[in-house]
Parts: structure tokens; sequence; C-alpha cells
């Protein structure tokens, strides 16, 4: 019995992916909110049987263990940030595209290079923002986790897993707060990729929506970062962040793999979907429309331009070379006539599929390795994309 997946328009609220004013649509109506309450529908699961039966969670477990790190210690706060200087070089380093004659015809072209070091800044702080507030709700959901997964095995893992994001959320702020001068609130379209997880009472759609796609993208995301910047204590502060997030994907892969083996058509729609729709959400969060709007632009005169930029292109592809693989690990790709594998395919991301996923792959992020960072010319020639 074939399954009929529900349209654009039902998962994401639009037909055309790309369609720029839906996207730009999504907006905070509170910027002053600081809490935010969302309905949990969950059961908590107690288990009294506390045998040893998922010895690849066991081993998780055990690297969890030996892999803690020290915020306040481990880190030289003390170590003086030219915010000035480090964007400037990290922008110079990225490329990003960010060039007054990509901009004609909107005011933007009358911006010179103070203007453009004054958003650049902004994009940094806005960026290790969305990373805070993803972290924080990795937080609530792995202590979800906890709660909810019917495992021993996995209630011990989720449980260190609460204190990685704990130390997450403390280091990106106090990096914001200390040496960046403040931050902004969190995105609209990821506040409501969060809100999506948490209100799902189902336990292995918290695992799909965090573990395996916003940690995924977090993984890809601090990689990037790491790997062009080179302010110190922003790379070891990623570094040590990188070395739990892959743990984390990898919780979420391994987990899962057994999970999806046994589920229905039926019920791998629903999760095909889910994952199409974080998917998204995660993507249209990377416009930075805040950060326009705070300098006198309207998103809407620069943002298709944006879409248009090759490197910038290149760097949203990037974001989903972990995801990709994980999905395809779990069998989310190629379940009901492949219907998640021609979404990647719309969204120009599918070329990932046969990177290694993180469920192997974790083990090469340990602290006393050096992290397996895809470098620019790797990332365009799996996009398609030639690198300078």
């Amino acid at each position: 019995m074939s399954v009929t997946h529900s349209s654009n328009e039902d998962i994401i609220g639009r037909d055309d992916i790309n369609d720029v004013e839906a996207i730009l649509a999504v907006v905070n109506t509170d910027v002053d909110e600081v809490e935010h309450v969302v309905k949990d529908n969950a059961d908590a699961i107690f288990t009294w049987d506390y045998s040893l039966a998922r010895p690849q969670l066991r081993k998780l477990y055990e690297k969890a263990k030996v892999g803690q790190w020290n915020a306040t210690t481990d880190l030289d706060w003390d170590t003086e940030v030219d915010v000035e200087k480090v964007v400037s070089a990290d922008r110079a380093a990225e490329s990003a595209g960010f060039t007054a004659d990509h901009y004609d015809g909107t005011v933007v072209e009358k911006w010179g290079d103070k203007e453009w070091l004054e958003f650049s800044i902004d994009q940094r702080r806005w960026t290790l923002s969305q990373f805070l507030h993803g972290e924080q709700g990795a937080l609530l959901c792995t202590a979800k986790i906890v709660e909810t997964v019917p495992w021993y095995d996995a209630k011990l893992y989720a449980s260190t897993q609460t204190i990685d994001e704990a130390r997450h959320v403390e280091v990106f702020h106090r990096y914001l707060d200390e040496k960046m001068g403040g931050g902004f609130q969190v995105n609209a379209h990821l506040r409501m990729l969060l809100d999506d997880i948490i209100n799902d009472s189902r336990w292995d759609m918290t695992y799909l929506g965090m573990q395996v796609m916003v940690e995924g993208l977090a993984l890809a995301a601090f990689g990037f970062m790491h790997q062009m910047t080179e302010e110190p204590l922003l790379k070891k502060m990623l570094r040590y962040v990188m070395s739990d997030e892959a743990r984390h994907v990898a919780f979420g892969v391994l987990s899962l793999k057994e999970v999806y083996e046994g589920m229905t058509d039926a019920e791998m729609k629903e999760r095909q979907e889910f994952a199409f729709e974080a998917a998204i959400r995660m993507r249209d969060r990377f416009l930075s429309q805040e950060v326009w709007e705070r300098h006198g632009v309207n998103p809407r005169d620069v943002v298709p331009l944006v879409l248009k930029d090759p490197t910038r292109d290149l760097f949203q592809m990037m974001l989903f070379s972990k995801i990709v693989p994980n999905c395809k690990k779990l069998g989310l790709l190629d379940r009901n006539d492949q219907w998640l594998r021609r979404r990647f395919e719309e969204m120009n991301v599918i070329q990932f599929e046969d990177w290694e996923d993180t469920g192997s792959e974790y083990l090469k992020f340990e602290l006393d390795a050096e992290a397996p960072i895809a470098g620019a010319h790797e990332a365009s020639e799996a996009s398609g994309i030639v690198a300078e």
C-alpha cells in the first residue's frame, strides 16, 4: 500500500521552497520576549530493565564521561578579542560575496568599508546568537529524551548530553556578552522549529528533530566557522563544542536506525515530512533578515540577491553535509518512492549522501584528534561550484 505525502503548503506553509516573500513573512512579533512557553506533550517513562541491551549506546556513554570539559577553566577567557580586526579577517577568508557591486540598485550599493564592517560584526553576533538559542533548544530536548526514551542505555547517554548542552549555552552566551557586546533574539524560523520539536509527543521525533537535523546542521556550521576563523578563543571554543556535537548526532543516528528499520511506510512518511520541514526551517533562518533590518535595509530588496551569490549558495549547501548522509543511514531518503531524496534534490544538497555518516565519524571529532572538516575545494567539488 503506497502512502500519499502532504504538499509543501501543508508542511511548510508555501508551495515554492524559495518563495522569498513567504520566508520573510515569518517574523518575531514580540522582540522583547524573555520567556517562551511551549506545551510539552510527552509521557515520562520509567524502565526497570537495567541490562546492557545496546552496546553502541553504552560505548557512547563511556566516551561522553571521559570527554567532559570545563568551560571556565579549559578556555582562556582573558583572551583579548579585537572584534573589528577578527571579523574583517574572517570575512575576507569566507569570501561571503558581500560586496557593493553585487547589490547594485539597492541602498547597499552606497555602503563603504565602514558600513560593511558594521554589518559583518552584527552578522557574527547574529550567527553566534542563533547558535546560543539552538543550544538551549538542545538542552530542553535532551532533558525530554531522558524522560521519554524507553531504553536504559539511551537515558544514561542523554543525561550526559544535558550537561554538554548546558555548557554550550554557557560558552556561547559568555562569548557574546564579554567579547561581542551582546546578541540577537532568536530567529523566528528557528523558534518555530524548536517549538515543533518540543511540542511533539513522540520520543523519536525529538531525536530526529534535534539530534539528527538541528545538531547535524550545527556540527557543519561550527566546522565551517572553526575552519575560517583565526580568533583563538572562538576557534578553541568551537573545537570543544564540536567534540560534543559529533557524539550527540551519533546518538541520534545509532538510536533511530534501530527504530526506523521496523516502521511502516505510513510512519516513515511522517518522519520524512518532519525532516523536510526541519531542513527548510533551518535553511530559511540563515537569510539573516534581522541583521539587514537593523542596518536599515528592507530584506526583500537584498535577499533575492543573496540567494544568487554562488559563495553564499555553497555555504548554504555545506550546512547539510552532515544531515543528508545521516538521513540516508536512517533509511529516510529512499522509503516511500524516494520522497525525501527528491526534496533534497530540489534543495540541491543530495550530493552529500555518500559522505561519511556521523554514526561512525564521531570518533574523529574527539579532542585529541584533528576535526575532519571539509575544505572549500572539497565542498566546491561536491557542490558543483569551483572555488577560487
